[in-house]
């Protein structure tokens, strides 16, 4: 029984299962050898039929009354496995995109690397951090993306490290924050405006150690280890990657799963991943994926400023007009 956006949508290859991005999908997935059968909301199913759905899924739709959740009638149709029962199954499952899943995902982190282009370039100190929000947040549905986070500190707030936006001003220095999704697909970045940080070039070694654990056949638990490992090194507290969360694979969910060091799965050859190593006032991340030929950067804009950093080239901050 498949009931979360990100089995939904990716069984159902990239279509959109949301309404309000803060809401439960509104068709559930019961997947039987004797073929399919998808529970839709009945007020959504017409839309979903004629802009979602493939045309035979049609014969395969129950309609379920507006006020009963499709996961729960599609529950009550009769004995099936829960989803969390097969969580770790599914996530191997989804883990290698197929070729046409990883075109689009380039199209995405292309889309999304630009939209931070775009608005970073009509920024300045006296841009408010909603202002800065409301043009990453516009640039994103203009392409079709649901914006689902969109962070942003200025100078004053770079402690913080979910800041979601306020009505102070950028100051010298500030970070965006996004993670944009499309066809069921979560691309996440961030990229920073204004001074360079002191600590830009030491963040980025740790997200080389991350890179260089994360390959085809290596264990989550493996990668995690060996990144968290690298703040010391790197001259960081130890500790601290115990601040904030490092991210993971992604793909159909944002962390998929958020690596925890607990975690033992393997690593697929064009796996998604986000790893988000931070610090106080210094971040990196980008959404790549990883093959048995290395990494490769989906969120990539040209016209970013970049620095080659531990034989990659990562993106720099971007002066303001």
């Amino acid at each position: 029984m498949l009931t979360t956006h990100e089995a939904v949508s990716w069984y159902l290859d990239g279509v959109r299962t949301h309404v309000s991005l803060a809401g439960p999908p509104v068709a559930a997935v019961r997947v039987d050898d004797e073929g399919d059968t998808l529970y839709v909301a009945a007020n959504e199913a017409e839309r979903l039929v004629a802009e979602e759905l493939l045309p035979a899924d049609s014969d395969r739709l129950v309609r379920v009354p507006w006020q009963t959740p499709p996961a729960l009638a599609a529950t009550a149709a009769g004995d099936a496995l829960a989803e969390p029962a097969v969580a770790a199954a599914l996530r191997a499952a989804r883990a290698s995109l197929l070729p046409a899943e990883a075109e689009r995902y380039r199209m995405l982190g292309r889309d999304t690397a630009a939209v931070l282009t775009d608005a970073a370039a009509t920024l300045t100190p006296a841009t408010t951090e909603r202002a800065a929000a409301s043009a990453l947040a516009s640039g994103l549905v203009a392409r079709g993306i649901d914006p689902l986070v969109v962070l942003v500190a200025g100078r004053e707030r770079l402690a913080h490290r979910h800041p979601l936006p306020t009505a102070g001003p950028l100051g010298p220095r500030a970070m965006l924050v996004v993670c944009g999704r499309r066809h069921g697909l979560i691309a996440n970045a961030t990229r920073w405006v204004g001074e360079p940080g002191a600590d830009d070039a030491r963040i980025i070694d740790v997200e080389a150690a991350f890179f260089d654990a994360t390959h085809p056949g290596a264990g989550l638990d493996e990668a995690f280890d060996a990144g968290c490992a690298a703040y010391g090194a790197a001259g960081f507290d130890p500790a601290e990657w115990m601040r904030h969360h490092q991210g993971g694979p992604t793909g159909y969910a944002g962390r998929d799963p958020r690596a925890t060091g607990a975690e033992s799965d393997r690593i697929a050859d064009r796996h998604a991943f986000a790893w988000n190593p931070s610090a106080p006032g210094a971040k990196v991340e980008d959404t790549v994926l990883v093959t048995a030929g290395g990494v490769e950067v989906l969120t990539v804009d040209p016209r970013w400023p970049t620095v080659t950093h531990a034989g990659r080239v990562r993106p720099a901050a971007l002066s303001f007009a």
